[in-house]
């Protein structure tokens, strides 16, 4: 009996995941509070107009660049790096909407929500409600089972016993999801797509759905008619394949490292929201070329701690955080970003084994893989 359960373990891997909760995770009374009053005692808070019209000015300045590309390189294979620059500006402005999602931009509640439909939906061609409502629930309850929109199963499953559920397909994909990771996500530009459309034609209550429909559009007319009227059709193909391809991969691997393989948290588990944050959090190491780059999403947990706190005092914030961490005994997690997605592949391919069938043979099993 214990030989056959040790099989079924050494194959299966843990069936029944086991939750962090308030008995590993006790609650801090005022830690948060204490850390909040030094990070706006320090102006920390403030917002930093010249920075982001720099930034904005910069991304300008790049899609003037790839247009300028576009036009003169006219019926050319070339226009395949054109495309990929499209990929990284799209996702580069999809930083600027998430940052005035979470109101770090402007002083206005309603600028900042503004700039973030006119980019998000007319730029970048994503549902800003769509995105804000789902990001918001993640960032209230991250890593939490049931409550974070970010660790349900999708073609990805993140919990072992949503794993377990895979058939057909999905469980080929599952057995193998940790390599098949970033492979998958050259379609998560094409998802994120696909899933604005759905949600702003469905019947459900959308506020504002009309202007968000409206502003897809005029971005479909924009971007995406162009490359078929000035490109021949099986170039204008493979140009917004690769733009998508790149978009969904860029995307992917900045949003990835942040919460993937740390502390998956109990339904139930009562935790003070600075533990919640850190324990459940990820940042990644690199200074400013890894906040270029990742769109400040690398300092995960200050974000996540002061989630409209502008990305040029993330760095300084982290000081404060990590010094707050040392003093209460809480892990402050920070990796490099290939070690990170070292991490994510383990961490989904411990997951994907919940997938095998308990019932197969491993003789069998070995003998088909020869």
């Amino acid at each position: 009996m214990f030989i056959a359960s040790t099989i079924a373990e050494s194959r299966l891997g843990p069936v029944r995941q086991t939750y962090s909760g308030t008995t590993e995770f006790p609650p801090i009374a005022k830690a948060y509070t204490e850390l909040s009053q030094v990070v706006r005692e320090s102006g920390l808070l403030a917002r930093t107009p010249v920075f982001y019209a720099l930034v904005a000015a910069a991304i300008a300045l790049g899609f003037g660049g790839a247009i300028t590309g576009f036009v003169l390189l006219g019926d050319s294979w070339f226009q395949l790096l054109i495309a990929a620059a499209f990929g990284i500006l799209f996702t580069q402005v999809a930083f600027l909407a998430h940052e005035a999602n979470h109101r770090q931009i402007f002083s206005s509640g309603r600028a900042n929500d503004r700039l973030a439909l006119w980019i998000g939906n007319g730029i970048v061609g994503m549902s800003q409600s769509w995105w804000a409502t789902k990001h918001t629930r993640h960032h209230a309850n991250p890593n939490r089972v049931g409550k974070d929109p970010d660790i349900e199963i999708d073609t990805i499953s993140f919990l072992d016993e949503d794993a377990a559920t895979a058939r057909g397909l999905r469980r080929w994909i599952t057995l193998r999801q940790g390599w098949l990771f970033f492979p998958l996500l050259t379609l998560e530009g094409l998802n994120l797509h696909a899933l604005a459309i759905r949600h702003l034609l469905s019947r459900g209550e959308v506020k504002g759905r009309w202007t968000e429909l409206g502003l897809i559009a005029l971005r479909f007319a924009v971007f995406v008619a162009p490359v078929f009227i000035f490109l021949p059709i099986g170039m204008a193909f493979a140009f917004l394949g690769v733009q998508l391809a790149v978009f969904g991969v860029y995307m992917g691997a900045s949003f990835a490292p942040n919460h993937k393989g740390m502390a998956v948290i109990a339904p139930g588990a009562k935790l003070d929201f600075f533990s919640k944050q850190v324990r459940t959090s990820r940042n990644i190491s690199g200074g400013w070329w890894a906040t270029w780059l990742m769109g400040g999403l690398n300092y995960q947990i200050e974000h996540h701690l002061f989630p409209n706190m502008p990305r040029p005092y993330l760095s300084r914030a982290r000081e404060i955080v990590r010094e707050q961490c040392a003093t209460l005994n809480v892990p402050y997690v920070e990796t490099t970003l290939l070690q990170s997605y070292g991490i994510v592949i383990a961490y989904l391919n411990r997951v994907g084994l919940a997938a095998r069938d308990p019932f197969e043979c491993p003789m069998t099993s070995a003998a088909r893989r020869v």
